[in-house]
């Protein structure tokens, strides 16, 4: 994925992730046919971008090898 323009993107924090400032990512939903995601703690920092099958397909590995919701 080259030029995607991001200035839009709504970052959230996982709902897991708690209130005490630690490891964090956020994740941006909102732009058609890109997921966003960054570490919270590094809000200016790299992003990596997905498409919305793969990072489907991210959290449904995450969520059968964990057993958690994610």
């Amino acid at each position: 994925m080259n030029d995607i323009n991001l200035m839009g993107a709504r970052f959230r924090k996982a709902t897991a992730s708690g209130g005490n400032g630690g490891e964090c990512v956020e994740v941006a939903t909102n732009l058609p046919g890109v997921v966003a995601v960054r570490d919270s703690k590094d809000p200016n920092g790299p992003i990596l971008t997905f498409t919305p099958d793969q990072w489907s397909a991210f959290l449904r590995t995450i969520k059968s090898v964990s057993g958690h919701d994610v």
